[in-house]
């Protein structure tokens, strides 16, 4: 940061804290430590294949999750996101964090009683060994609630005052905030929960309290959480939950200016210690509102973009590219900043989402009727599907690798969740063990389960078995998207193909990415049927990159259903 970034801090705090003393931020600021190694903030994230797991459930432990990192290196990916490991009653697969600058113990095979000291042998062992593949870290922060395990909340509901008693939002009664929509409809019936003689204040599951960044001490808190694990080596941080920070009565609470403020505080604390952390934003939003999350590129790096999505998913249900053609034109998905990104994703990590915020109830039925083959993969009383995406697919070689075509090449970065790159399927077994241990009937337990290495190492020997044919597939297109920028950094253009009836076929999703001296023709067919069309480019040579279904002649391209191809333009 520059010499006016200091002072920029001091400015956001006069915005979110205006009757209130900067003895507190005087004091942080001088404690702070500031990198002695002058590191130039990149935008490595642009170029990122990042792969989403749960440690415990990949392989055990970060010693486990160590031993499989040639085969994530050789998978062709080149980022991790670690899905939640702090400290937490795991009540919500880790969401519930009960203390911010600590990893679950176990996942370090380490025992309760274990130091921090201890810790960051472990943890900094396994970022030395993905860094040295060339793998970056990044991980999840839930920072708009805790678990009413931390020792925040223990102390902040004790009717005595202390220093806590302000860290989370209490009322005599709940009759505030609410015009804040029910995040888990189905789940949870409030947004209050009652404890003793008094009321706090939730957004998703009654046993995570929201934060209260209306008292100082809790921003600066967690600025102190996120500073230590730069400290230690993470890349960057998943914000979970970010459009719900700052909350107001008599409006929705999502998305509000001073929420904004708060992000704004995050990534100057961020960049003035040590620039080139990334912050990812999971606004699960429309376009327009997720794009606020980047500002001038002063709060995300980055965001996910939630309604493609879906809409990958209805244009390969009805066999048309209108869906995301759509969905990708400048009136749904405004342009963004040279240094910001999107990051894409065929699932949340944990179900297909299909959230009004951001989809019609027209498309969440389609969707959702089209891709729900059993009852109990619902979620959220039909706004998600629990389910993975070979399951998705029917199992559908074909059709799974057209869906990571799409998303392979589509603007953005592509995130893949961890055993979709073998067609990995529900885990019925997880699911009932977890609603036991739980107490919550939550289906995307379905979609968690862990990974049987033996057997999975049996199958892939096997060259006609299912797993074997996804793995082979999913890999190289990974592979072949590793080596070419043009994907997470170029233009995207589509392109109008014609069949031999000089029609322009809408089963067909063409598009042209260009960057710099790169170009690469994708075409997909979106469809069940066989469709033959021209080529679009006669006047240029077309190298194959990749295919799957497809053969060419002088006369037309020829892709069966649920084909595709990559050419590169030279």
């Amino acid at each position: 940061m520059g010499m006016d970034d200091k002072s920029l801090l001091y400015y956001y705090w006069g915005q979110l804290y205006p009757e209130t003393s900067t003895s507190k931020l005087d004091n942080f600021i001088a404690a702070l430590k500031k990198s002695s190694t002058n590191k130039q903030a990149s935008d490595w994230y642009k170029d990122a294949i990042v792969y989403a797991l749960y440690v415990d459930l990949y392989n055990e432990d970060f010693n486990g999750l160590s031993d499989k990192l040639d085969y994530i290196q050789k998978l062709g990916v080149n980022c991790l996101w670690l899905l939640p490991i702090l400290k937490s009653p795991m009540r919500d697969a880790g969401f519930d964090i009960s203390k911010y600058d600590r990893i679950r113990p176990g996942l370090l095979g380490l025992s309760d009683e274990s130091t921090k000291e201890e810790q960051e042998i472990v943890f900094g062992s396994f970022l030395t060994e993905a860094h040295a593949r060339g793998i970056r870290v990044i991980f999840d922060v839930a920072i708009n609630h805790s678990s009413d395990q931390h020792p925040w909340f223990l102390e902040s509901k004790k009717t005595e005052n202390n220093e806590f008693s302000d860290f989370y939002i209490w009322r005599d009664k709940p009759n505030e905030y609410l015009d804040a929509r029910l995040l888990f409809k189905g789940i949870e019936d409030s947004n209050w929960e009652k404890l003793g003689d008094r009321y706090c204040f939730h957004r998703f599951f009654s046993f995570q309290p929201d934060l209260n960044y209306r008292n100082p001490d809790v921003l600066l808190a967690m600025s102190r959480n996120l500073l230590y694990w730069q400290s230690v080596g993470v890349d960057g941080f998943r914000a979970d939950a970010i459009p719900y920070l700052w909350k107001e009565d008599g409006t929705s609470c999502e998305n509000l200016d001073l929420t904004h403020v708060i992000v704004k505080f995050f990534r100057a604390i961020l960049d003035y210690v040590n620039p080139g952390s990334l912050l990812l934003a999971e606004a699960c939003q429309k376009p327009y509102e997720v794009v606020k999350y980047l500002g001038n590129n002063d709060e995300c790096h980055a965001a996910y973009h939630f309604p493609l999505m879906p809409m990958m998913f209805k244009a390969i249900a009805q066999g048309n590219s209108q869906p995301i053609k759509h969905t990708l034109s400048r009136s749904v998905t405004p342009a963004i900043g040279n240094k910001n990104q999107w990051f894409t994703f065929l699932r949340v990590h944990d179900e297909l989402s299909l959230e009004l915020v951001y989809v019609s109830e027209e498309d969440r039925a389609f969707i959702h009727g089209s891709y729900c083959h059993k009852p109990e993969w619902d979620f959220r009383v039909g706004e998600g599907i629990s389910a993975r995406l070979s399951e998705l697919m029917e199992k559908d070689v074909n059709k799974i690798a057209l869906s990571y075509s799409i998303m392979l090449t589509l603007l953005g970065t592509p995130v893949v969740y961890y055993g979709d790159e073998f067609g990995k399927l529900n885990d019925s077994d997880f699911y009932k063990e977890q609603i036991q241990l739980t107490g919550k009937d939550d289906t995307r337990f379905l979609v968690r389960g862990r990974i049987n290495w033996e057997q999975l190492e049996s199958d892939l020997r096997q060259p006609d078995n299912f797993h074997t044919e996804v793995f082979n597939t999913i890999s190289g297109l990974l592979n072949t998207r590793k080596e070419h920028k043009v994907f997470g950094r170029g233009e995207l253009d589509f392109v109008d193909v014609r069949n031999q009836g000089n029609e322009v076929p809408h089963q067909i999703l063409a598009y042209l990415r260009t960057y710099e001296n790169e170009k690469v023709l994708v075409i997909n067919n979106l469809s069940s049927e066989k469709q033959v069309i021209r080529n679009p480019l006669e006047e240029s040579n077309l190298a194959l990159l990749t295919m799957n279904g497809f053969t060419m002649d002088d006369e037309s391209m020829v892709f069966q259903p649920r084909g595709f191809a990559w050419f590169l333009v030279v």
